[in-house]
């Protein structure tokens, strides 16, 4: 026996034009991490590679990333940033310190592409950079340094050393993780931890929100 259902018409009207919000477009930023030829013959060939390039960054990348509007770009890890040390990563390509990526594959890697890399790379693809630092076998000071290093245009002798390898401006810096998903690190019932810093005459405020993001910038 075959039921029969009365079924109602229901009509939809969908306005186009009536906005309820706005995504932000960091919601939809990419990663990439020292695994494999993710960055080494991946995105960074180095300046005399025979391939098309832009101060090491390969153009096919550039351009790939350009096309998807990347927003932005987190970087060095994953799991190799809680053994990435960013001063292996500045200065003159032959004279960096060569590490074994124990992460990944047990492999050497000359430390060619570092900050300054990085940060071209997202200028180039007109993308934010977001800076993941190490917890796991680095330190506060080294964080602090780092950041330092970045951002200050205060007299110090890390901006001395950025401007000697190079970057006479600071960087604009907006994103900062705190290890790799280290959320068990940091947890209250409201699910954040948040405090206010000062530094060499910037401010700002230090965010981690359930996991291990952090914005900041000039308040």
């Amino acid at each position: 026996m075959r039921r029969r259902y009365n079924m109602k018409k229901i009509s939809i009207v969908i306005n186009a034009d009536d906005r309820l919000g706005h995504i932000s477009p960091e919601i939809y930023g990419h990663f990439s991490e020292h695994l494999g030829r993710c960055i080494y013959n991946g995105i960074y060939v180095g300046e005399n590679s025979p391939i098309p390039n832009t101060d090491g960054i390969r153009n096919d990348i550039i351009e790939a990333f350009r096309n998807i509007k990347a927003p932005v770009f987190r970087w060095p890890g994953g799991c190799f940033a809680e053994e990435y040390h960013w001063q292996d990563g500045i200065g003159e390509k032959a004279l960096r310190r060569k590490i074994v990526n124990t992460n990944w594959g047990g492999v050497t890697e000359d430390n060619s592409f570092g900050t300054h890399e990085f940060m071209r790379f997202c200028e180039l693809v007109g993308c934010k950079p977001y800076i993941n630092v190490n917890v796991g076998s680095g330190s506060v000071r080294e964080m602090s340094e780092w950041i330092e290093y970045m951002t200050s245009d205060a007299e110090s002798p890390l901006t001395e050393q950025r401007k000697k390898n190079g970057r006479a401006e600071p960087w604009k810096l907006e994103y900062l993780g705190v290890g790799n998903a280290a959320y068990r690190m940091l947890r209250r019932k409201d699910g954040f931890v948040g405090k206010s810093w000062r530094r060499g005459g910037r401010r700002g405020r230090t965010l981690v929100c359930g996991a291990y993001t952090i914005r900041y910038g000039e308040g």
